[in-house]
């Protein structure tokens, strides 16, 4: 009975309120998800694609390929002081040398690592990583 009596005091309550989140320049980022089937039906794989899968099929829908998988300029001999730069979003890649010219020899597969210089093996050709993506973006 005595907890009936209790009211609460007015300073106890609080309003929430929301606004539209703002966007500072630049166009909006695709959306990335996707939009899920609709219930009894089974999803296409535009509608249950997320991430990077996403991405590479709204490129595929515009004509863009998003991820260049065109080879490696092989008409000259990488060296020390002019590498063949490979461009990456990554720290870290592997690439393949088929020899300078092209198909000279069977395909040498190797890591590439940012700040670092790897050789073939066969050929002499030495390789770079031109790093394009954001420093850390890997830690969540």
């Amino acid at each position: 009975a005595a907890r009936t009596s209790i009211k609460p005091l007015a300073s106890s309550v609080r309003v929430f309120s929301t606004t539209l989140r703002t966007q500072s320049g630049g166009p909006p980022s695709p959306q990335i998800y996707g939009t899920g089937g609709k219930p009894g039906a089974v999803p296409t794989d535009f509608e249950q694609a997320t991430g990077l899968e996403r991405l590479q099929l709204l490129g595929d829908m515009e004509g863009i390929n998003v991820f260049d998988d065109s080879p490696l300029d092989s008409s000259r001999l990488g060296t020390k002081t002019n590498p063949v730069m490979v461009q990456c979003l990554d720290t870290e890649r592997i690439v393949g040398c088929t020899g300078v010219p092209a198909d000279s020899h069977d395909i040498l597969w190797f890591n590439l690592k940012k700040d670092q210089q790897a050789r073939c093996t066969e050929c002499g050709s030495v390789y770079a990583l031109d790093f394009q993506g954001e420093e850390h973006a890997d830690h969540h």
